[in-house]
């Protein structure tokens, strides 16, 4: 067990944070554009002409799938059957950030989209206001996101 750790512990650690990174935030992402997809489908039942406004709304909780698979593509790029359990230790550290961050924010996101949904049905003009509150929620995804990556290059074994 102990000469397979040495041999290929680098790589697993390596790939298990590639796996955690694009599985939290992607099952979140799902998970709150389906939130918001709901409360969407029953405004276009009666306003189907706010369609454009809503789409808006239910993209904002994909980002952080998107940034998830961002990272894992960049650490892919650094995989190497030889690598030293050192090394992925390192990459795995570096899509924590991302992959921590990533499912929370994405389902914090869809709350507050949601919202502006019931908003959106009440009083149009007031949308703007709701997509700032949602952005900022966006805030702290890139946060994780730059990070990440950061991280992920900061250091050449």
């Amino acid at each position: 067990m102990e000469q397979f750790i040495l041999e290929y512990g680098g790589l697993v650690f390596a790939v298990l944070g590639m796996a955690l990174v694009v599985a939290i935030p992607g099952l979140s992402s799902g998970k709150g554009v389906g939130m918001v997809g709901e409360a969407t489908t029953g405004l276009m039942v009666d306003q189907s002409e706010k369609f454009g406004k809503s789409l808006l709304l239910q993209m904002m909780p994909a980002s952080q799938g998107l940034y998830g698979f961002v990272v894992a593509i960049m650490t892919l790029g650094r995989l190497h059957v030889g690598m030293g359990l050192q090394e992925g230790l390192f990459i795995l550290m570096a899509c924590l950030p991302m992959a921590i961050v990533g499912g929370p924010t994405a389902i914090s996101q869809a709350k507050v989209a949601v919202n502006g949904v019931h908003l959106l049905a009440r009083n149009e003009n007031e949308m703007t206001k709701n997509i700032i509150y949602a952005v900022m929620v966006e805030t702290y995804a890139l946060l994780a996101f730059v990070t990440s990556i950061i991280i992920l290059n900061s250091v050449t074994f």
